[in-house]
Order: C-alpha cells, then sequence, then structure tokens
C-alpha cells in the first residue's frame, strides 16, 4: 500500500513568463482528459505533484498575466528535512517542456486565425493554448497503457489502484495529492501482484516497460529533431503502437507535424468535426488534415477537439456521448 504522507511547507516562489499570447486555462486544464488524483486546478491556480531527481514536490502554479502579457508564479513546495537546497532552475526548465510554454506559435496563429472555416473560431476562443502534459514520458506511458481497451471508468480505477498502491501522498498548499512513483519502484514488485490490484494484462506491459526504462534517457529523446526518427525510437518501447506514439509526439514531445495514425473513436469525431458526417474514411480523413493544417496538423486537432470537449461542459453533445464509453 502507500507509503505515509509527507507535508511539504517550505516553498520558493519563482515567475516565469511564457512566450506570448498564452493561454493559462487552455494549457492547463484539460476537459478531455479523465482525472488523476496528481493535479487539481481552479479558474487561475494549478496544482500538482513532481517526481523529479528522485525528490517529491509540490507545485502551486498561479496565472498572474494576461494572454499578450502571460505570467506564472510557480510555488515549489519541498521537503527542507531531506533537501535543503532544490536545484529549482532545472525544475522550471522541466516544467517549461512539459507545458511548451516558449513555443512560438506566431505563424500558426497568422496562418490559421482569419483564414481557416474551422479552426478560426477555435484559436479566436484559445488563442496561445499549448499541448501539454504534467507527465515525464514514463508516467504518460503508464497512462496511455491503463487508457488501452477499456472505458474511461476502468481507466480511473486502474489509475487509482496504481497510486494507492505505489504512489506517495503529497500534502502542500492544504491540497491532498498523490505522487507518481518511479519506475524502478515498479520494477520491484511481480507481476502477479500487479495483476492482484486488478490491471489485468497491463500487469505484464507495466512490468516489462517499468525495467526498459531503466535503460532510457528523456533527456537524450528530446533532442531528436526529426518526428520520424523519434516515432522510430518510441515504437521500440514494449506497449506503444501506432495509436499511443501518436499521443506522446505531440503532447510529451510537442511535435506537430506527424499524423500516421488515427483511431476508431476519434475518426467519428473528426468526421463530424471536420466534413459533418458520422464516419469519413480514415485515408481520405488523413489526407484532408494534412492538407489543411500542414505542419501545424496536429496543434490544430488539439484546438478543435479539445474547443468541443470545453463545449461538452457547457451542453450535451448527443453525438459526441454516445462515442465515449463511461
Amino acid at each position: 500500500m502507500i507509503d505515509s504522507s509527507l507535508e511539504l511547507l517550505d516553498y520558493q516562489e519563482i515567475t516565469i513568463k511564457p512566450l506570448p499570447p498564452f493561454s493559462f486555462t487552455g494549457t492547463f486544464c484539460k476537459p478531455s482528459h479523465f482525472p488523476t488524483p496528481d493535479i487539481n486546478y481552479g479558474e487561475k491556480h494549478y496544482w500538482q505533484t513532481l517526481l523529479f531527481k528522485d525528490e517529491f514536490y509540490g507545485l502551486k502554479i498561479i496565472n498572474s498575466g494576461t494572454i499578450y502579457d502571460p505570467q506564472l508564479s510557480v510555488k515549489v513546495y519541498f521537503d527542507s528535512s531531506k533537501n535543503t537546497n532544490p536545484d529549482f532552475s532545472s525544475i522550471i526548465d522541466e516544467l517549461s517542456f512539459r507545458y511548451d510554454l516558449f513555443s512560438d506559435l506566431s505563424e500558426f496563429n497568422e496562418i490559421f486565425s482569419d483564414a481557416d472555416q474551422i479552426l478560426s473560431p477555435v484559436i479566436d476562443r484559445w488563442i496561445g493554448m499549448r499541448i501539454s502534459t504534467p507527465y515525464s514520458l514514463y508516467e504518460f506511458t503508464v497512462v496511455t497503457t491503463v487508457l488501452q481497451n477499456t472505458t474511461v471508468h476502468r481507466t480511473v480505477q486502474m489509475m487509482n489502484n496504481l497510486f494507492n498502491n505505489y504512489g506517495k501522498k503529497i500534502i502542500f498548499d492544504g491540497k491532498e495529492l498523490f505522487t507518481f512513483w518511479s519506475n524502478e519502484k515498479i520494477t520491484t514488485v511481480s507481476e502477479e501482484e500487479l495483476r492482484s490490484i486488478k490491471l489485468g494484462y497491463r500487469a505484464k506491459t507495466l512490468h516489462r516497460q517499468a525495467n526498459e526504462f531503466q535503460e532510457i534517457n528523456e533527456n537524450n529523446l528530446r533532442k531528436i529533431v526529426d518526428s520520424n526518427i523519434l516515432m522510430t525510437k518510441l515504437l521500440e518501447i514494449y506497449g506503444i503502437g501506432p495509436a499511443t506514439v501518436q499521443y506522446i509526439l505531440s503532447e510529451v514531445f510537442h511535435k506537430y507535424d506527424l499524423l500516421t495514425h488515427i483511431s476508431p473513436w476519434e475518426q467519428k469525431i473528426y468526421s463530424q468535426l471536420i466534413h459533418n458526417e458520422k464516419l469519413t474514411e480514415k485515408n481520405k480523413l488523413i489526407n484532408e488534415i494534412d492538407k489543411r493544417w500542414g505542419e501545424w496538423k496536429m496543434l490544430a486537432i488539439h484546438y478543435i477537439f479539445e474547443d468541443l470537449f470545453w463545449k461538452r461542459k457547457e451542453e450535451k453533445i448527443e453525438w459526441l456521448e454516445d462515442l465515449i464509453n463511461y
């Protein structure tokens, strides 16, 4: 079961100025994602835990700027009894990468803000939104593994079981959140034990991935510029297939130029959004997306996808409800 909780009382506050324009809500709050107990967000505040360089942190990120003059106030909570001199600079660099804070979207905005019938109104609503993740590559791979071939309800159940058994509860700024576990921790756990917490066949995948990540250097992968080369490297990891690698390329590595696969349920969503029809043939859809949005295709898809799920928070969308399996 979970280790005893850790309360973090000390913090260092650091200011980050993302490259404008910047949407705080669009970047940190993703309604299409299922809930996990390691993050929490409000209108102008975002909390998350962080396991970084074998140390546990709590982060409170505050929106203290505007879209065109953005500023984030980041409180980094830490355990001063174990770590009196955290590497705050590296933590901020890590956050900046994961949330794509310094990506220059000016070309994307210039090309599509006025001329694209589908994308222009979405950019108007969400200008400055980034594709982002709170997770490392290993952590994101765990998330995608428990998402495969099941309902959202079952995925949430599996993630909660993992956090309860292998995570750690962090208390900071009045919040109680879980933190991710290290891949090393799962290497010490048997596949049978993982199966005992109702992970099913994913127990084998998670166990094997944890061992493979002993040899994987995420920072080296971040240096690979060519999306196709990076995709080839990622597909070597056990359990990562054509659908999963698309999510990893865009959300973890912020590669927006490559689309080679669309899952069946996304195919139906994009068919509705792009052609206003129930089902467009997959290759035709991929070609249309490439023709419309070129090297920005994955960012464009992210914008229209998240915009749809923000609308769903306000109103029931019948055709979408039929596609979402809870």
